[in-house]
């Protein structure tokens, strides 16, 4: 009898963990992966709004005067910014407001030009230390920059502010340099004239006739 009941212990023990390991298999059902087309409502287009491109600055309406300018919130940015507007008022601060902006349009078209550097700094500070090299004359005239004119300089840079986030309307059709009226620069007989703004007049690169 003590024979038999050992059996039955031992038969049962082996058994037992076969039940509890089928269990344990029957708990932890295997996870299911969900095919794409069975995705809650996603639309291939909802992706596609996360990489919109930015939408195209709103134009404001600029009277081009003094009392607009004036209206307008104090302006402020980076390096470049500051480099726009430092540029406005060294070179056009006498300048109508309409030919500030003019001024401005240039030095933001030779950023995308790609004949010359791709930054507002860049552009500006080009050639400056070189000998009849520098790109805007006072950053090689030899005189210190010193702002005197804060009222001016204020304007000044509410005008780099605009520029620089495309508020303004296009009046140099893509003119890449400029000079006063008072001077001829021999380049200028090369290039294409596309405006006069004030006491300057713009021209943009005209390969065929520059390189003949």
């Amino acid at each position: 009898m003590r024979r038999y009941i050992m059996a039955v212990a031992v038969g049962a023990a082996a058994v037992l963990p076969s039940l509890l390991f089928a269990e344990r298999q029957n708990d932890e059902k295997p996870v299911e992966l969900v095919a794409r087309n069975e995705l809650p409502a996603q639309n291939f287009r909802d992706y596609l709004t996360l990489f919109k491109p930015r939408k195209a600055p709103e134009k404001v309406e600029i009277s081009y005067t003094k009392g607009w300018l004036d209206q307008q919130p104090s302006a402020n940015g980076d390096e470049h910014f500051r480099c726009l507007a430092e540029a406005l008022y060294f070179e056009a601060r006498g300048e109508s407001v309409r030919g500030q902006f003019a001024v401005a349009e240039v030095i933001m078209n030779r950023v995308e030009s790609g004949r010359f550097p791709d930054s507002l700094c860049g552009v500006i500070k080009q050639g400056t230390g070189k000998k009849y090299q520098c790109q805007f004359t006072y950053t090689c005239d030899g005189h210190k920059e010193v702002i005197h004119e804060k009222r001016a300089y204020e304007r000044v840079a509410k005008v780099a502010r605009a520029a620089i986030d495309g508020v303004a309307e296009e009046m140099t059709a893509g003119a890449t340099h400029y000079h006063t009226k008072a001077v001829r620069p021999s380049w200028s007989r090369v290039y294409k004239e596309t405006a006069r703004i004030g006491v300057h007049i713009f021209y943009k690169h005209n390969y065929r006739t520059a390189s003949n």
